[in-house]
Parts: C-alpha cells; structure tokens; sequence
C-alpha cells in the first residue's frame, strides 16, 4: 500500500519590533494558542508548527529556507499579526519553493468596543499587517493562497484542511514516477504529450519499458504467492461464476494475481507510484490486466489505460490529496463511454474496458471473467460494480503543444435508470454541469480528453489551486458556465499563458 509521508505545515506570524518586547510577546503568545487550538480542532489533516515571530529580513530568509530543506514540511502557513514591512520579506519569497498559505486573520473574533485603546489597535492590526505582505505577492507575481476569516471558525479550519491536501499534491507531484508498459495506443493524440515538459513543468518521471520485462517480473511470482492472493480475492468479492466452470474461473483469476503481485513488485522495487498499460502491446502477458490493475489502484497506485501517463499522474496525485480523508467516497480513472439523451435522465455512462478503482464502488464487488476482444488475450477477470452516487470532479490534463491546461468538471453521480446486466465492468453514471449538453459542448471546446482522474473526495477550488501552484492553466465547467463566456475565457487564456 502507497502510503504518504507524515507532513506537516509550519506557522509563521509576522510583526516588526517598533511597539516594543511586551507587544511581540503578546503575539508570540496568540500565535501559540491558534496553533494549539488548530491542531486541537480534529479538521486539519496534519499538525501545524509554530515557528518563531518573523521580524527581520535574515530571519525570514532563514526560516524559509530552512522550510525548504525539510522533507517533511509540505508547506507555511503565514499570519501578519501586526504590521510587517512588506521589502523585509521580499528575500525570503524569492527563495521559497512550497506552498503558501495567507491566513488573513485576527486573535481576537470581535472589537472590544469598551475597553480598545491606541495600544490595542497597534498590536492587533491583521487587517493593516494583511494588506501590506499581500501587496508583495501581487508586486512580485508570487502564487499564494489567501484564506479569509477567523481563525477558531470550523470553515475557516475546513478551508485551511482543504488547502493543506493541495500542498500535499503539489509536493508529492515532485515524487511522482510513472512506468509505461509499453508506449503510447498508436494514432490517439490527447493521451500523448510532452513527457520532458512534464518533468520541468510538474516534476514527474515517466520512463517506458518493454512489456516482456514486466512479464517476467510476472513470471517470476511463486505458485504459493498466487494462491495465497487468489483464496484473498475469493474471501473479499463475490464470485459471478455465471455458467462458467468453477476450476477453469478460478484459474482465470488466479492470472490476475500472478499479475498484480508482479506488477507491484516491480514498482516497488523500482521506485514507481503510477503504472500505464496497453492493450494492443501485451507481449506473453496472458490477460489484459484488469482485477490487478484495479486493486493497485486501491492501494493508492495511479493508473491510465492507452499509454495515458499524464492521466495516471493525477489520479496518483488526487489519491495521495486525499489520503486519511474520513469517510472518503474514492477516487479513480475513469472514461468517457456512452449518452443517455432522454429529457431529465440526461447522462454520461462512465467505464472502461476494466480499470476502474473499487475505492468508487457502493457495496460489495464481485469477480467476473468475461471475453474481451481488444487484447488478444484469454478472458480477463475484473471487478464489476456500480460507483456511488454524489457531487464530485472529473478532471483533464492535457497538452496543448505550447502548454498544459487542466480542465475540471463538476459533476453529479446518480444511479442509472436500468440495470445492465450484459455490460461486465464497473460503471458510473453522471451528469455533468451545469447540465449535458452545456457540459459536453465545454469539454469538447477546452480539449479535454476521454480518460479522467475521478474523485468524490476533492473540489473544483482544491484542483485550481494546484494548476495554479504548478502554474499552469485551470479551466472550470460548473453550474455558472455558459459557452459564450467560456469561450472567451479560453481566448483570454490563449493571451495569458501562450510562450
């Protein structure tokens, strides 16, 4: 299982010494009782550190770059208690590499109308101190993100938790390694793009390797290895044998763990958090990888289907974003497939031939093994489910030629109107904003793909922010967007982001 590493965000309070040392310990001290309230709160999903009061230029140099040296700290979290010269803080952003967080806020929640005083306005003047470092952001074009609002506030900490997850992304995007077995589905454009630019641009390794190396990782998988994971997989899912004799289904399967237990042998031993596989390049792979893919998936691995790498990326980065999220509803790769056009059951059938996460899935999976005619292979076994239904975001990485835009559609899962008991793959069934048909007709005009990283878990706001601490375009289609104003943000982005 792909486990995260224990981050944790430092918090760093802004002042200067023209009001004296009773000042600066009053707001040493305020600073210690909003990070132990924070971390007492039980929304943050890591603990906040207090660092010192920041008040000289060689401080703040020092403590950001000694933010940048930790491996642990995912990123600072910045409050001007009181007026903080902004030039005293220009060195310091200049050689910050992390994420940045500008928590606009104040210790006290209401003026204290009968007792403040000139020396309680000097102290307590975020709203002063605020203004002043937010200039030099804009001053200098440096990404941040500014959170309004008081501190003890539950929204106020569910957005801080939000923005946390997205720094957690955007550090774990330099970690990211992608192995491509095989290359790119020949003649497909959206699934290929610039692999030399996406290191540069989001840090992420993506290497390719002939299929037969990989299936002798396969091979090399003791008999007792895949037992020992076949009896698990029959102990966890519901078996469909529909017909199908049980010992020649179970031999079915029993591939499907050769598999999976070589792949992630050789990911691990290699150093890899996200795999892509071929259909049309199998090489002595005796099924296309389905189950396998799927529960490495569930264990936190990216994935894309075709060659798709920059799709298996995100889903390894939304995966890791949301890690240790309670009550989390899943994240997957996911395809476009098939319409439903009838008036008020508007929708998009999602699926994929077999790979589709069952973190997405509302009850018990079960095993089917099924003929399937891309590949050339013997009957694949896959888990068949429907995903659950809710508010979520399908998002699109694509590569424009002269740069990379994320495109993210908020959408909503429902149940489908039928079953389908003929179709053998896990499905979900959506409908994007603000409706289908506006929905469908943006995707198509920002380029998106066919492939999406899925989440239930993230938002549109989490993923907008990560594009814009990767500095690349966001694109948003949700419930305000109309296609004429769409286009034009397009041509503005066009203006914006072109080299």
């Amino acid at each position: 299982m792909l486990k995260r590493k224990e981050y944790k965000f430092w918090f760093c309070t802004g002042s200067q010494d023209l009001y004296g040392d009773e000042c600066l310990a009053h707001v040493a001290e305020h600073s210690r009782i909003i990070v132990e309230k924070l971390n007492e709160s039980g929304n943050l999903p890591c603990e906040v550190v207090l660092k010192p009061t920041l008040i000289t230029n060689e401080v703040i140099r020092k403590t950001f770059n000694e933010a940048n040296t930790d491996e642990n700290c995912a990123g600072v979290i910045t409050w001007m208690h009181t007026f903080s010269p902004a030039k005293s803080w220009i060195l310091g952003l200049q050689e910050y590499r992390k994420p940045l967080l500008h928590l606009h806020t104040q210790f006290n929640r209401e003026i204290p109308y009968g007792s403040i005083d000139m020396d309680f306005m000097n102290e307590n003047q975020s709203a002063h101190g605020g203004r002043e470092y937010g200039h030099i952001f804009t001053r200098m074009g440096i990404e941040r993100k500014v959170i309004a609002g008081y501190w003890g506030d539950e929204a106020v900490q569910k957005r801080i938790a939000s923005w946390m997850r997205t720094a957690i992304g955007v550090i774990e995007s330099s970690h990211v390694r992608v192995m491509r077995v095989a290359d790119n589905m020949r003649n497909v454009a959206v699934t290929d793009g610039d692999k030399v630019e996406a290191q540069i641009r989001f840090g992420w390794e993506v290497d390719a390797y002939p299929v037969n190396e990989i299936a002798e990782a396969v091979r090399a998988v003791p008999e007792s290895d895949v037992k020992a994971l076949t009896d698990e997989y029959y102990d966890t899912y519901d078996i469909i044998l529909e017909g199908r004799d049980p010992e020649e289904f179970r031999r079915h399967v029993a591939v499907q763990a050769q598999i999976e237990i070589g792949f992630e042998r050789f990911l691990e031993e290699n150093n890899y958090q996200a795999i892509v596989t071929h259909f049309g390049d199998l090489g002595s792979l005796k099924q296309l990888p389905g189950l396998a893919i799927q529960r490495l998936m569930q264990k936190g691995y990216g994935f894309g289907a075709e060659g798709d790498w920059k799709t298996a990326a995100m889903v390894r980065i939304m995966k890791i974003m949301t890690e240790g999220m309670k009550d989390a509803k899943g994240t997957s790769f996911m395809e476009d497939y098939t319409y439903n056009l009838v008036p008020g059951k508007e929708g998009i059938l999602q699926a994929h031939m077999l790979e589709v996460c069952p973190t997405i899935s509302d009850g018990p999976a079960g095993i089917k093994v099924q003929p399937l005619s891309m590949g050339d292979r013997e009957d694949p076994a896959r888990l068949v489910f429907t995903a659950k239904t809710g508010p979520a975001v399908a998002t699109s990485l694509i590569d424009l030629g002269d740069r990379f835009r994320l495109i993210i559609n908020d959408v909503n899962c429902k149940k489908t109107e039928k079953p389908m008991p003929k179709l053998p793959v896990a499905t979900a069934f959506w409908t994007p904003e603000p409706d289908l048909l506006t929905g469908a007709e943006a995707w198509i005009l920002c380029g998106g793909a066919h492939h999406t990283a899925f989440s239930y878990d993230l938002t549109s706001e989490q993923m907008c922010d990560w594009a814009a601490a990767m500095g690349i375009e966001a694109v948003c289609i949700d419930k305000d967007t109309t296609i004429r104003n769409l286009k034009n943000e397009l041509r503005w982005n066009d203006a914006v982001y072109r080299k």
